[in-house]
């Protein structure tokens, strides 16, 4: 299925970037050690894949999703085969004593990439998913930056999102504090990073949900007044090695708005899926509706669809990748922009949150509306957009 028709373009983003740079890109895998944390996610694979078809002295890939680098390993040696460099794949979490102990006894990586996350913002509706965001967003990213450290590298790089700039949601709020400990460690390892949009078809993200009810012959629900940016698998894992091989210390890379890069609702990209496998879309006006009458319209080749306005907490009404206070460098590349940064940061409000965060992790419960609090101190301007409702109440 051609994933860039259903976003609604034609061609892909980057192309004029990679072409032009991809002597130097390949000159410097060629002769580097490679750590990719959380390679097994849509990101990380098509992260990897990049730094693999480059052909690295080492390529280690870490995730805790053991199926999801079986399947890495398989789509890999299907499609790009073999290298002469190391490439191996470790079923472990990066907080855990066995990462530590791989680190350990590793010669060390020239570049340490950190795809890990979690990412939706249906994981701020309660105060245990919550925490578990914020150690895997900002905690777990300092310390595998002191791992880097430890062993030498010359540049780490993560993932933050567009919902960092100007958050509305926890998820984001967390990525923009990341950010903020990110201009801290950039003062002793080299550190870059990138914001961008939704990765179509990603695990766990509505699109590919898509796929997923399709196969189940179950009813597509979708919001109809949500529009978002888009990238494809491949131009999520180009945006991420031009930033960490190409970016200076403090860059975030985004990319450019443009004729092709335009924004899109969910509806009718559900609708462009559907036309695209032979099925008519058919409007139901309740989900009881969709549900009840699925067998019977699929029958026909219509498929049940239940679009609908969003009412769920934290969901932003527009996307951006940067804000007006923000320095950028729009001449460098063709196709992407360039945050520059320099290593502001107040570090006592940093270690408060820190000893917060510990604080509220050594009791046997802790409360959501503590942990927006800490947020609101953290980023003063943060409006925490609260409805009451969460994505799990719908289908």
């Amino acid at each position: 299925m051609n994933t860039l028709g259903l976003i609604g373009r034609r061609t892909e983003l980057f192309g004029t970037d990679i072409g032009r740079w991809d002597a130097e890109l390949r000159d410097i895998v060629g002769k580097s050690r490679f750590l990719v944390i959380g390679g097994a996610g849509s990101i990380g694979q098509a992260v990897t894949r990049q730094i693999f078809k480059r052909h690295p002295r080492c390529l280690h890939v870490v995730d805790i999703s053991e199926n999801n680098m079986v399947e890495l390993v398989r789509d890999i040696r299907s499609t790009l085969g073999y290298i002469d460099g190391e490439f191996r794949t470790f079923a472990i979490d990066c907080a855990s004593r066995e990462f530590q102990a791989l680190t350990s006894q590793s010669q060390g990586y020239d570049y340490v990439l950190n795809l890990s996350a979690l990412k939706h913002v249906r994981s701020e509706k309660d105060p245990f998913t919550l925490m578990r965001l914020i150690e895997v967003n900002i905690l777990n990213t300092i310390k595998t930056i002191q791992t880097a450290k430890q062993k030498a590298s010359k540049k780490y790089f993560c993932v933050s999102t567009d919902k960092a700039a100007n958050p509305v949601n926890l998820m984001g709020a967390s990525k923009r504090i990341m950010e903020m400990f990110l201009m801290r460690e950039s003062e002793s390892i080299e550190i870059s990073t990138a914001r961008f949009a939704n990765v179509a078809f990603s695990d766990g993200s509505l699109l590919h949900g898509f796929n997923q009810r399709f196969a189940k012959q179950q009813p597509i629900s979708a919001p109809n007044d949500v529009r978002r940016y888009f990238v494809t698998p491949q131009e999520s894992g180009e945006l991420c090695l031009m930033s960490c091989l190409l970016g200076e210390n403090r860059d975030i890379f985004f990319p450019k708005l443009s004729d092709q890069l335009h924004l899109t609702t969910f509806s009718d990209i559900a609708e462009r899926y559907l036309n695209n496998l032979g099925y008519e879309p058919y409007h139901c006006s309740t989900e009881e509706e969709a549900r009840e009458r699925a067998h019977e319209l699929i029958a026909y080749k219509q498929w049940p669809c239940y679009f609908f306005k969003s009412d769920t907490s934290g969901e932003k009404d527009y996307e951006e990748f940067f804000t007006e206070n923000e320095t950028l460098d729009m001449e460098r590349f063709n196709d992407l922009g360039v945050i520059k940064n320099e290593a502001v940061y107040n570090a006592k409000m940093l270690d408060k949150f820190l000893a917060s965060i510990d604080d509220l992790r050594s009791q046997a419960v802790w409360e959501k509306a503590k942990i927006v609090d800490l947020f609101h101190e953290m980023i003063p301007d943060f409006v925490h957009k609260e409805t009451g409702k969460d994505l799990d109440g719908r289908m």
